[in-house]
């Protein structure tokens, strides 16, 4: 598809002119180190399938990457062991709950059913093919590399402030393998599981991730083919059904794109075929979405008529 790069200039610029200092949402406070991170940091990026970047505002800072890490572990463990063993043992559909509900894995006799909450997130790594803890968490961390097209690495900040504060997280995964439903050590995978949630990346960056997924698995800017091209359609899937937590659904009413989000303020959006549009602003919504990021990469989704449900 051939993409207005002017066009898609002016949206990206005007997306964020409009709504960068939008009021409302506050940062994530039950995570010490998000909870510091200045509030008024605000980002818009696109970058298409052709190499094509465009951002606006501050597309060079280092945000926690949070909760969008799942759909890059997501991809490593289709890779590792297909798409019909994902959706047996962790599942594909939305939960009707919060991101880190007990209840949930309880009303579903122990089966997380999407790999994009908590629970689902740590079994995904579970899958993750490894022999050791070290080469579980390397392998995770090479994916997310390889999907941004850049060195991503661990923050000691960040994950200090996450182990220190994931008891919640730790009884998931036990109640996980109690269930069946976790396929390696729970704590192994706990600890993998908050290190991938605790490594920095900026906005640009993860707008090139969403460019690999839209581009079926080819990084634009890299040029490596970073996963099965046949894979990507089910991280996106994923996505549209789980991963705006609560809000999943009117997001997919209202824009109509896949999307992920994280409680560091990013929003990861693809438009498949064309492009990834990302955004960062730390103040959320009650759900723990972006306040800020939502409207821009809905700004621009709707500038350049994007939506997969459109006629």
């Amino acid at each position: 598809m051939a993409i207005d790069l002017a066009m898609l200039r002016h949206a990206v610029q005007t997306a964020y002119d409009q709504h960068h200092t939008a009021a409302g949402g506050e940062n994530a406070s039950y995570i010490p180190y998000l909870a510091n991170v200045p509030s008024t940091l605000s980002a818009v990026a696109a970058v298409t399938v052709n190499g094509d970047i465009i951002a606006a505002g501050d597309s060079d800072f280092q945000f926690a990457i949070e909760s969008i890490s799942k759909a890059c572990t997501l991809a490593l463990a289709l890779d590792d062991v297909g798409a019909d063993a994902v959706q047996e043992k962790v599942g594909a559909d939305p939960t009707g709950l919060p991101f880190n509900s007990v209840i949930a894995l309880e009303l579903h006799n122990g089966k997380p059913l999407s790999p994009l909450v908590n629970a689902g997130a740590m079994s995904t790594v579970s899958l993750v093919q490894a022999n050791s803890v070290e080469e579980r968490w390397q392998r995770i961390l090479a994916m997310q590399s390889a999907l941004a097209g850049a060195k991503i690495e661990l923050s000691n900040d960040v994950n200090q402030s996450e182990q220190t504060t994931n008891a919640h997280n730790r009884a998931i995964a036990w109640l996980l393998y109690s269930a069946d439903a976790m396929y390696c050590d729970p704590m192994e995978a706990c600890d993998v599981y908050t290190r991938q949630c605790s490594t920095l990346i900026t906005t640009t960056q993860l707008a090139t991730m969403g460019a690999t997924l839209a581009g079926k698995g080819i990084n634009p800017i890299t040029k490596d083919k970073v996963l099965h091209e046949g894979h990507t359609r089910y991280v996106l899937a994923e996505m549209t059904m789980e991963g705006m937590y609560g809000s999943s659904g009117d997001w997919a009413y209202t824009v109509g794109l896949p999307a992920k989000s994280g409680v560091g303020g990013g929003i990861l959006c693809v438009v498949p075929g064309v492009m990834g549009i990302a955004a960062f602003s730390p103040p959320l919504d009650p759900v723990g979405n972006s306040v800020r990021g939502q409207l821009m990469v809905a700004a621009v989704a709707k500038a350049m008529d994007y939506n997969l449900y459109a006629a």
